[in-house]
């Protein structure tokens, strides 16, 4: 991966053929990771998802790191899949390299940094996916969204996944058996975009609720992420008994106990984590 001061506007103009597939700046607190395939409309090569990885760890050592935005270049935000690389690939291969997309897809949820997905274009099958991986998403107007595998006879199981624990099961399974696409505003009544806004407000839309976020203590924000995504999946009794815990844990923290005393006290809380 290749960690660039300035790198190309995402949604802007072609990469070189020998470019890196992934871009990284370094504006922290807000750090951009750039999907760097325009030409490949951001096809998950392994290469790229072994460098989306390795950003993903890179953002969770990175304590100065607040935000985590996930952007790509070109029209697309990403293809899914490369189907050229699975098509040339062994069986054992396609099996590493599903078992390497199910990894990066749960590193976005276990790094403690909120993740943004900025979403300016089709997300499709495994670019879908990556959209409702992450934590939150902001979406242009013109995005679109999709699960089309059936059409290609290969079931976007995967995808599935964290679509359906997004959407709901008969959302999910109407994109999933009609491969259809839902536009920008659809995704968002359904719960997998959290806001839309044109085009040109996309970017100041992200920056917003990024800051938003940043402002928040770090510590607070890394211990809910986690205990959100262990608690979602149990049955409600044993959530509870899980999120009762981390709110023991959570009030014990010098950041809770400055945020309670700044709140009687009627001041601006001032974070130990920031």
């Amino acid at each position: 991966m290749s960690a660039e001061a300035n790198p190309t506007t995402p949604s802007g103009g072609a990469s070189s053929e020998d470019a890196p597939q992934l871009l990284q700046d370094a504006a922290a607190p807000i750090v951009h990771l750039t999907l760097n395939r325009p030409r490949q409309r951001n096809a998950l090569s392994r290469e790229l998802l072994v460098d989306l990885l390795a950003g993903l760890d890179a953002c969770a050592a990175n304590a100065v790191i607040r935000v985590v935005v996930l952007a790509a270049n070109g029209p697309v935000f990403s293809a899914g899949h490369d189907l050229r690389e699975i098509q040339s690939s062994s069986p054992a291969e396609i099996e590493e390299l599903f078992a390497l997309c199910s990894r990066v897809m749960l590193r976005i949820q276990e790094i403690p940094q909120p993740v943004i997905a900025r979403v300016h274009g089709l997300a499709t099958a495994a670019g879908c996916q990556l959209v409702a991986a992450c934590d939150l998403a902001v979406a242009a107007e013109a995005a679109t969204f999709a699960t089309p595998g059936i059409s290609i006879g290969l079931f976007c199981s995967t995808p599935a996944v964290p679509v359906v624990r997004t959407v709901g099961r008969k959302r999910a399974l109407e994109m999933l058996f009609t491969g259809d696409a839902i536009d920008a505003r659809t995704a968002c009544d359904w719960g997998l975009v959290n806001r839309v806004v044109p085009q040109a407000e996309l970017d100041a839309e992200v920056q917003r609720l990024a800051s938003k976020i940043t402002s928040a203590s770090a510590e607070t924000v890394a211990i809910g992420k986690r205990a959100f995504y262990r608690q979602v999946g149990l049955l409600e009794r044993d959530a509870y008994e899980l999120a009762s815990a981390v709110m023991c844990e959570n009030a014990a923290t010098p950041d809770a106990r400055e945020g309670i005393a700044a709140f009687v006290e009627k001041r601006r809380a001032v974070w130990r984590s920031r």
